[in-house]
């Protein structure tokens, strides 16, 4: 079976993969010819995924599965949250998205955080969501140099190291979008496709 995951995020498409059974192929944006900026204009995490699983569905005919990932910050009234990808603008930095978060955490002695992943699955004509969350705490300092986004200042409670100094097999088995894409599979698997 052939499916599109709503990303050019090779790291992601990678992770997502790796999760998946061997019967089951993901095809990215690219490969489907979609190289414009799909919308995420909804005002929650699970709002963004569904609008763009829909929007494959609407524009290119695909069934389609499409995440969106938020950082929730206790001590920042969960920001970035939706907002995580542009927290420090639109230009989409993952270095400047850490720094401006560690900047205002300085004078927090509450670091609790919790990553939320919700993957919209457009398939059959019909949307199924899956929600993934690991919670953990935000460093003082970058710790790592694997994964991608937050990882090196993210802490999950069941680990004394962050997801960045993880293997991606160990980060997928605690973390918030392996999760989501467990229970994805879990639905793949009651279809028996």
């Amino acid at each position: 079976m052939q499916i599109v995951f709503a990303s050019n995020n090779l790291n992601k498409l990678k992770e997502v993969q790796s999760m998946l059974p061997t019967n089951i192929h993901i095809l990215s944006l690219n490969d489907i010819g979609c190289n414009e900026d799909i919308p995420e204009t909804q005002p929650s995490i699970k709002g963004n995924a569904i609008q763009k699983a829909q929007y494959i569905e609407d524009h290119y005919g695909y069934d389609c599965f499409a995440d969106d990932t938020g950082l929730e910050v206790e001590a920042l009234n969960n920001e970035p949250g939706v907002y995580s990808a542009r927290y420090a603008g639109e230009q989409r930095n993952n270095e400047d998205n850490i720094n401006l978060l560690l900047k205002n955490l300085e004078n927090q002695s509450n670091r609790q955080a919790q990553f939320k992943t919700v993957i919209a699955l457009h398939y059959n004509n019909q949307v199924h969501t899956f929600t993934g969350i690991c919670k953990g705490n935000i460093t003082l300092e970058k710790q790592g140099h694997k994964g991608f986004g937050y990882d090196p200042i993210f802490k999950p409670l069941e680990s004394n190291q962050t997801f960045a100094e993880m293997s991606l097999q160990e980060k997928n088995r605690i973390g918030h979008r392996g999760n989501a894409i467990r229970q994805l599979v879990d639905f793949f698997n009651k279809l028996d496709v």
